[in-house]
């Protein structure tokens, strides 16, 4: 299958399920944001399952470690290294744990998929406004005290199954600032889906989500360590 193939049937399968969207939007507007959340949690996975199984081919394997990690008690922050454009729907197919994530700003301007996105509770960031990046901060913490997990990737950019690239200690704030906590997660293989041959393609991919790593009341010292740690953690799995 071709990458506009895929995509063309991705639109499709959104186009399809707009009374889907349409049902959340009525609860959100009633006042049952629990109501929406629980329909969100169920249909999330299901669309994002979809897109591995289409950009796999058919072929894609996931296997998941360490699920039992990830607190079900409190929201978290997700620190992933970032492979490819799979990364986002195993993590929202595979967690079991509902979950925005930060995106460009441009995502606005797509119907239906921006949507869902606002619904999901994912921050929307201008990357070249420093003051929007401040304020889309400010959102994202707010987003995570409210209970709402949110996952970063810290390199910053895809690395199309190259090493691992320094993780920006910037990137760390969301988690450091909402006092949540901090689970490591390894992605091996996403890219394999994608950015190894520029279209879909089958592969092997394997998700390993890390202990969780506490961020109430550390000093400033005890901060400057959590990059590196985190680093290594992900790194362990690969």
């Amino acid at each position: 299958m071709t990458l506009v193939g895929a995509l063309f049937r991705i639109a499709w399968y959104l186009i399809k399920n707009l009374d889907k969207k349409r049902e959340c939007l009525k609860m959100e507007k009633a006042g049952d944001i629990a109501g929406r959340d629980a329909r969100i949690k169920e249909l999330v996975p299901e669309w994002s399952n979809y897109m591995i199984d289409l950009m796999g081919n058919h072929k894609a394997t996931v296997t998941v470690v360490g699920k039992e990690n990830i607190p079900q008690d409190s929201a978290v922050v997700f620190i992933a290294n970032h492979q490819g454009y799979l990364d986002i729907p195993v993590l929202l197919a595979k967690s079991d744990k509902q979950m925005g994530f930060i995106s460009k700003a441009e995502i606005l301007k797509v119907p239906i998929l921006s949507t869902w996105m606002k619904m999901m509770q994912c921050v929307f960031l201008k990357r070249n406004s420093p003051k929007q990046s401040i304020a889309a901060m400010n959102k994202a913490v707010e987003t995570v005290k409210q209970g709402y997990s949110l996952v970063i990737f810290p390199e910053g950019h895809r690395s199309k199954g190259g090493p691992v690239q320094k993780f920006k200690s910037g990137s760390f704030k969301l988690a450091f600032r909402s006092e949540a906590p901090i689970v490591p997660v390894t992605l091996d293989g996403t890219w394999h889906l994608y950015e190894e041959k520029g279209k879909p393609n089958p592969g092997d991919i394997k998700v390993t989500f890390h202990p969780p790593i506490s961020t109430k009341g550390l000093t400033r010292e005890e901060q400057s360590k959590i990059p590196e740690q985190v680093q290594k953690i992900v790194e362990s799995a690969l």
